[in-house]
């Protein structure tokens, strides 16, 4: 062999040698359930609040009955939104120790539309794109470390090509 020969052998060696141990690494993971891909994504759901079909029944699935209005809870988005698929929405809790953040569109065919959990110490402040079916009310619950519950809605029009629903 030629020596510029050698040196591609030692490289496709080594190269050969790391594919395997990746693949024979890999191979025990799975075999040996250490990686649990439900476990790992979306394992902490509450299906029943997730597919509620009426607000009240979503709002009991998420453990949001019996909140008290506040006036902590700030709700940013728009008064008339022109496209229904991607409503702006922004909420900032200032109540302490907010730990959960629950919004509800009640005129939605499944009410929830996101339930956010922070870590303690965290700022709750989320801003996301909803989407709403028709003009309503949006309603946000938040649940501070105390186990009490916090409520405040604002009024969304949602119009059809901006001309008014």
């Amino acid at each position: 062999m030629l020596p510029a020969e050698e040196g591609d052998v030692d490289r496709l060696r080594r190269l050969l040698l790391k594919a395997a141990t990746a693949g024979a690494s890999a191979g025990v993971v799975v075999a040996g359930d250490l990686l649990l891909p439900s476990a790992v994504v979306a394992a902490d759901w509450n299906r029943a609040a997730f597919t509620a079909t009426s607000l009240p029944e979503a709002i009991r699935a998420a453990g949001a009955g019996g909140s008290s209005a506040s006036g902590g809870i700030v709700i940013k988005t728009v008064d008339i939104a022109e496209n229904g698929a991607q409503v702006p929405l922004e909420v900032i809790s200032n109540i302490p120790d907010s730990q959960n953040i629950s919004i509800f569109i009640e005129k939605n065919p499944m009410p929830l539309a996101a339930s956010l959990t922070f870590a303690r110490g965290a700022q709750a402040h989320v801003r996301l794109q909803v989407k709403m079916a028709e003009s309503s009310r949006v309603r946000v619950v938040v649940r501070a470390a105390d186990g009490r519950t916090y409520h405040a809605s604002r009024e969304v029009k949602v119009t059809l090509g901006g001309c008014g629903a």
